[in-house]
């Protein structure tokens, strides 16, 4: 029996901000972030968008394919928790319908929760073959404004179901971890935008991407001549590209060049954190068969948890629709003080409000009442 991911849907806001704009608007080169960077735009949420709607976009294709009596496990990883108690997913499994009879967590580690959801229910389903585990990576990346980091913000969320003989990617059971304590990258409890140190962040990823590399040869795990596409945590396109260089130096081969149909997602989404690398794969799976390869992904998140997981694309996986292109070509385009005002009226206030209805997405926030959020189909 193989477990792996026998489904992937990606999910977006309403908005999209094309980062010439941007440059224009900061005085600085537009190749600085198109070539340097390699980013092209970033999604910009509605006032009534969240990490809660977008999962919620994202898991409904995938929950209205099965027996939803089967979902005995959904698993929302982010890093923008709307509440220190309640789990976000407890709000997307009533918008979906799902039955009670399944439990619902949230995970936490920065952009590494989505990966870490995904082996978690690869081994609930391993045990339990008949059950169906539902995993989100939901995530908002904001900076500040004007700041260094500002043109790798984005938004994104990507639902995969976990499954007994999947029909899309065969997991291996091996994977290669590495975890060391390092500020390179959070946000505390009385922030609404990360502190980085962009300098140490870059290597600390690198470090985790060797070590975890290094753990997974250890083990005996998939070799590298056996993995046709090797995709990575992407905050910024010119990240993976540092990855996949390091990835040549460490093993001493020379690798093919990155897929642009894994790496077209964030360089036109943005940094989504934990949803970056499993958008990856959607892209990957929508841009072309890739029936039979292997493939390697390496998650990063700050603080620092990394880890390769690898596996195969399943015989007849095809081109698998994951909603990407509608999701990225769906959007609504801002100008820069569109953004600068939305970004600005952000707020995690739990002051009971309502919030206009902007987004044609089929779930929102339609406002604060008795402090507790309140959510809605369209």
């Amino acid at each position: 029996m193989s477990v792996g991911i026998d489904d992937i849907q990606i999910a977006t806001g309403h908005h999209v901000l094309d980062l010439s704009l941007l440059a224009e608007a900061r005085g600085i080169d537009p190749a600085k972030l198109s070539i340097g960077l390699g980013q092209l735009a970033m999604s910009v949420l509605a006032p009534d968008e969240d990490i809660v709607t977008m999962a919620a976009a994202a898991a409904a294709p995938i929950v209205a394919r099965v027996d939803a009596s089967r979902i005995r496990t959904v698993l929302v990883a982010t890093e923008s928790g709307i509440d220190q108690s309640k789990a976000a997913g407890v709000f997307v499994h009533r918008l979906l319908d799902l039955p009670s009879s399944s439990r619902v967590v949230e995970l936490k580690q920065a952009c590494y929760g989505g990966i870490a959801g995904v082996q978690l229910a690869a081994d609930q389903v391993s045990r339990r073959p008949d059950d169906l585990a539902l995993v989100i990576a939901t995530d908002v990346a904001r900076y500040d404004v004007a700041s260094a980091a500002e043109p790798t913000q984005g938004a994104g969320a990507v639902a995969m179901l976990v499954s007994a003989n999947p029909r899309l990617v065969e997991l291996d059971a091996v994977s290669g971890i590495h975890t060391t304590d390092v500020d390179d990258f959070w946000r505390p409890n009385d922030r609404t935008t990360a502190i980085v140190d962009g300098r140490l962040s870059t290597t600390a990823y690198l470090d985790s991407l060797v070590g975890a590399w290094n753990d997974l040869v250890a083990r005996g795990g998939r070799p590298l001549a056996e993995l046709e596409h090797l995709l990575y945590h992407q905050p910024f396109t010119g990240m993976a590209r540092k990855a996949h260089a390091r990835l040549a130096e460490t093993t001493g081969v020379e690798l093919a060049p990155l897929d642009p149909g894994a790496t077209e997602v964030g360089a036109r989404l943005g940094n989504a954190y934990s949803a970056s690398l499993p958008g990856a794969l959607a892209g990957l799976l929508e841009s072309g068969d890739r029936s039979g390869s292997g493939v390697g992904m390496f998650s990063y998140g700050s603080g620092s948890v990394g880890e390769w997981m690898t596996g195969v694309v399943t015989a007849g996986a095809g081109v698998h629709d994951a909603g990407v292109r509608r999701a990225l070509d769906e959007r609504v385009p801002v100008d820069v003080a569109t953004y600068e005002r939305l970004h600005e009226e952000h707020s995690a206030s739990s002051e009971d409000r309502e919030l206009p209805r902007v987004t044609t997405g089929p779930f929102r926030m339609s406002g604060v009442e008795g402090g507790a959020r309140r959510y809605e189909r369209v």
